[in-house]
């Protein structure tokens, strides 16, 4: 399946302003020790750069869904965060408050192109809805791997300001290619609702409509485990191998199965499935491979597992994003998707912070926290409703 012009131009916006957003939990950490000596100053920029997007989401999203330029919202977005990231590389001198609050701002505003792009995608990309969620999934995944990468390899270079600043310059060329692209804009409402009501008809349908409810929360949960990986990669390091750097080839591993795994699935459709049956395999096969990994099979064995277990995360995820689309009204569309996107970041974050406080149980009782997220997602997804067309959000007096 080659590649569109819409769907390269998609790529090219969407990787750079993701690769920002994912990279930027590892240079955020860096320049805080860098700069002031301070790990939980650092974990306290990270905390202002995500921890907005969960309450900004379904404003953001309501936004979107009423905006006749969408696209307008979603480049401003993205040249908000670049400025924050480059204020964030001038720490000291400027004062570590000023920088949050450049965080804090760009927070609010990263659900309008990490969760609210992914709504219009099938609209900027033609043809089959599946295909253009596989291209989006495999935007996700590039940059999860290059954003940190990028971060990684300038803080080596001995520069925690350039690994910050070269994510500002992902996210403000992401946001000019965006400027390039048309994003339609969604049918006019034939009834004036306040923001507060399209707020809660859009919540509401989230979690009263049940194929909706029961796919968001499969994928949801899935986040407990992906938060949890980098904590229990360092435990089996330390057991199998008696070192902790072996942990960055294990998370490598997981980076390159789901990268493999997204270009597999973005030129071999799986649009021939029902979405929620590629969900249900997808994540049951991941949890199963984080389980042989729990046992001590010595640690090359380890990262074979691990790495097949992110082989199919991408194409789990693709139906994911389709499953948002296909059973939400353009009514409420993007806020569906931004709600979605927060959800998974936020229970990305809780996963990390348990992890972290039973980090002593050790590597088996870590891997099988990492499994358990994975296969409890998949077996909610044996509840999943009979096909049938969505109901119409509730409509609340204004």
């Amino acid at each position: 399946m080659p590649l569109s012009v819409p769907a390269l131009r998609y790529l090219a916006a969407a990787i750079p302003l993701r690769m920002a957003g994912e990279g930027a939990r590892v240079a955020l950490v860096v320049i805080a020790v860098d700069r002031a000596d301070s790990v939980p100053l650092g974990a306290l920029f990270v905390a202002a750069s995500l921890a907005p997007s969960v309450i900004a989401a379904p404003l953001i999203g309501v936004a979107l869904d009423r905006s006749r330029a969408p696209r307008r919202l979603m480049v401003v977005s993205g040249l908000i965060t670049a400025v924050a990231f480059v204020m964030t590389g001038f720490f000291d001198p400027l004062p570590a408050r000023l920088v949050i609050i450049a965080l804090l701002a760009s927070g609010a505003t990263i659900p309008a192109f990490m969760g609210g792009l992914s709504s219009f995608a099938a609209d900027i990309m033609p043809g089959r809805p599946a295909d253009a969620y596989a291209q989006d999934a495999l935007a996700y995944n590039v940059g999860g791997v290059v954003g940190p990468a990028i971060a990684a390899g300038a803080i080596a270079a001995g520069s925690s300001q350039w690994a910050i600043w070269l994510l500002a310059i992902g996210a403000a060329a992401g946001s000019a290619v965006m400027a390039t692209m048309p994003i339609p804009a969604r049918p006019l409402r034939t009834e004036p609702v306040s923001i507060l009501t399209d707020v809660r008809m859009g919540l509401t349908h989230l979690v009263r409509h049940r194929p909706l409810a029961n796919a968001t929360l499969a994928g949801t949960l899935t986040q407990l485990g992906s938060g949890a990986i980098p904590v229990a990669a360092v435990a089996i390091a330390l057991e199998r191998t008696g070192g902790i750097a072996a942990a960055g080839w294990i998370v490598t591993a997981l980076a390159i199965g789901g990268l493999a795994g997204a270009l597999v699935s973005s030129v071999w459709s799986t649009a021939r499935w029902q979405p929620q049956h590629v969900m249900l395999v997808g994540f049951a096969v991941t949890g199963i491979f984080s389980a042989i990994a729990a046992f001590d099979i010595g640690y090359p064995a380890t990262l074979l597992a691990v790495g097949i277990s992110g082989l199919t995360i991408a194409p789990a995820v693709a139906s994911l994003l389709l499953i948002r689309r296909e059973e939400s009204p353009p009514e409420v569309r993007s806020q569906v998707f931004t709600v979605g996107a927060a959800l998974r970041i936020s229970t990305e974050a809780i996963g990390a912070g348990v992890a972290g406080i039973f980090a002593s149980s050790g590597a088996f009782a870590l891997m099988l926290f990492v499994a358990a997220g994975w296969l409890v997602s998949a077996a909610i997804l044996f509840w999943y409703p009979p096909a049938g067309a969505f109901d119409a959000p509730e409509k609340v007096p204004s």
